[in-house]
């Protein structure tokens, strides 16, 4: 809990700190959207692959304790990996079409 603070109060002096650079006299803007786009993904992989490792290990743990009922389990499972997955995807699409290189 405390790194989250911690992680929170430098975004937090970051955010503060960008007028400082907004001064009059810039030769060029400098263009974040790429930068911003790397990081949502990397937000948005990285969360995937944290409910995607909870829901196999969910589903592990269901057929150690029912072996019968493999076959629902593993529909279920598939179905639910397929979901987790799209969320990434719909990000990576979501950033091809934000972001004009």
């Amino acid at each position: 809990m405390k790194k989250l603070q911690y992680v929170f109060m430098t975004l937090a002096a970051l955010c503060f700190a960008v007028p400082a650079f907004a001064q009059a006299g810039a030769s060029q803007p400098v263009n974040l959207v790429p930068i911003g786009a790397g990081i949502g993904m990397a937000i948005a992989a990285g969360l995937c692959g944290l409910g995607q490792g909870k829901a196999t290990a969910s589903a592990t743990e269901a057929l150690a304790r029912n072996p019968g009922a493999r076959a629902g389990i593993q529909l279920l499972l598939v179905l639910g990996l397929a979901f987790i997955e799209s969320l990434t995807l719909f990000t990576l699409v979501i950033i091809f079409a934000k972001v004009n290189i």
